[in-house]
């Protein structure tokens, strides 16, 4: 998850209030990377109080340390809370990075309607509540970015995945709407749809033999990793995506 030497700055993020959503671990983790590297001022929330506490102390000798709060997104009270409290925080809010999901399995049979309704909220709904939490802010300081997070396992119509496929497909649909509905404000909205990346998540689902697969699946040799994402996001949040809104942005290899 570390940046390379050669990882592009981009002087126009120095100094913008970042907020990160699911930013200890993964691709997250990645990105607040990514964003500290820059030099913004980054505050992320997650749930994974450890793997989070361990990314601010491996980053606690940057010029600006990221700061971490708790929050379960789908406490949309504390939602609201908290990102008012980071706002405060930061003196105002740049960029929103809409990363938290979950992509746990499940097969038809097994949904039930309050688990599709928990994984809509975890999925989902917080997308836009947490885009609704800034808007105010970034409307008040001349505009924004928002970076939405979706996924290309819908495109490909991965097996045992449906309500994570079905949040994912709304994502690039919100995406879209908020792009409209923001634009004259100068907020840009943007959806970025990795492939298949590299975390310690995701090769606990597959076999060194399904990794193999995949790769094969794809145009590129070799594995993405979390800064091939973060550096995506640092592109669509800087001024040199200034003309960039509504659409979506894959970093998948080819693998679609």
């Amino acid at each position: 998850m570390q940046q390379t030497s050669s990882a592009t700055t981009y002087p126009s993020l120095r100094g913008k209030r970042v907020i990160v959503t699911g930013g200890g671990s993964g691709i997250g983790a990645g990105l607040v990377q990514g964003f500290v590297a820059q030099g913004a001022r980054v505050a992320f929330v997650d749930v994974a109080e450890a793997d989070a506490q361990a990314l601010v102390n491996q980053l606690s000798a940057a010029a600006i340390p990221p700061v971490f709060c708790r929050l379960d997104l789908t406490d949309l009270d504390a939602l609201q809370e908290t990102f008012a409290a980071l706002i405060e925080k930061l003196g105002g809010v740049d960029i929103l990075v809409n990363n938290a999901a979950n992509d746990d399995r499940h097969r038809i049979e097994e949904v039930t309607p309050a688990y599709w309704d928990e994984r809509m909220n975890v999925n989902l709904r917080h997308l836009f509540f947490a885009a609704q939490a800034v808007v105010p802010t970034m409307k008040a300081a001349g505009g924004g970015a928002i970076i939405n997070f979706g996924s290309v396992s819908w495109h490909l119509g991965l097996p045992d995945l449906i309500l994570y496929q079905t949040s994912k497909a709304a994502i690039e649909g919100l995406t879209r709407s908020l792009a409209r509905d923001l634009g004259r404000s100068n907020i840009r909205v943007n959806a970025i749809v990795p492939g298949n990346v590299q975390t310690p998540r995701q090769e606990k689902w597959y076999t060194p033999e399904g990794e193999a697969e995949i790769v094969a699946a794809q145009c590129l040799d070799g594995r993405i990793q979390p800064a091939d994402i973060a550096a995506m996001a640092m592109f669509l949040a800087s001024d040199d995506a200034r003309m960039c809104t509504g659409h979506n942005y894959w970093v998948d290899a080819g693998w679609r």
